[in-house]
């Protein structure tokens, strides 16, 4: 430890002495990564992928890598998980255990290898082993022409990513709804003490008898409310007519007046 350390401090002093060579390989360093990005983007657009829309049940990445790996060299293997909710009614129901996959997609050093696998197992039975569980199931395979691992990639993400948004909607929602209820449970709590508290006084009240003694001006008041309404027309009331008084002035009026006055 305390040569490892000495070494440490050393080329420390050494750096610090030259500064130039610090920055000469900090550099170099740079360099390097560029030529490995460069040449791996270079290998990359060599590759083809392919696609396998349904996965036999108990096969695994590393069961695809076997049988697969016979006819060509394979860089990169996905396989999509089933749903949740359907391998916890499988495992219920008494099947199989273990994690079953829908999909995958499967990458080819080249191009032609990726061509070539697609068009001779396309259809074809699996085989190998007659004991294995995949034995007598068919593969469904197809190239993807114009297809790279990062499509792969940026689409997962963006599945995770709506994934995970729609969780956190789910749990606000449900926080909301607990801190709803939970608040609903503290107001029933306080009443119902409150309730409890009233009847102790009244029972304490009625025990002491004060109840009785208790003055009329000390007794809370009891509000009485009155709205006003109007009266009620019965049906046999009769309507309101004009008086005879006011009838016979008119006649009386109508008889005075004459042709002769008038003249």
């Amino acid at each position: 430890m305390v040569e490892v350390e000495q070494e440490a401090n050393k080329t420390t002093l050494l750096e610090e002495a030259n500064p130039k060579s610090s920055d000469e390989r900090t550099e170099n360093r740079k360099k390097k990564r560029k030529r490995q990005l460069l040449k791996e983007a270079a290998m990359a657009d060599k590759r083809g992928v392919c696609y396998l829309s349904r996965i036999p049940p108990h096969m695994d990445p590393l069961k695809l890598r076997q049988i697969l790996s016979q006819y060509g060299e394979i860089q990169r293997i996905y396989l999509t998980p089933e749903d949740p909710v359907a391998q916890v009614h499988r495992k219920r129901a008494g099947g199989f255990r273990g994690v079953e996959f829908s999909e995958g997609w499967v990458e080819f050093s080249k191009r032609s290898i990726a061509k070539r696998v697609a068009k001779m197992l396309n259809g074809e039975q699996i085989g190998g082993r007659k004991r294995s569980a995949f034995f007598y199931d068919l593969w469904n395979i197809k190239y993807l022409s114009k297809f790279k691992w990062d499509d792969l990639t940026e689409e997962i993400a963006y599945k995770n990513a709506i994934r995970e948004q729609k969780m956190a909607l789910e749990i606000s929602a449900a926080k909301r709804e607990r801190d709803f209820y939970l608040s609903k449970v503290d107001q029933s709590r306080a009443l119902i003490s409150i309730e409890e508290r009233m009847k102790k006084k009244r029972k304490l009240q009625q025990e002491s008898g004060m109840t009785s003694e208790l003055p009329q001006e000390k007794q809370a008041p009891k509000v009485i409310r009155q709205f006003p309404q109007t009266k009620p027309v019965s049906a046999g009331q009769s309507k309101p007519r004009l008086s005879r008084d006011i009838l016979a002035g008119d006649d009386l009026y109508i008889s005075s007046y004459s042709p002769e006055v008038a003249r």
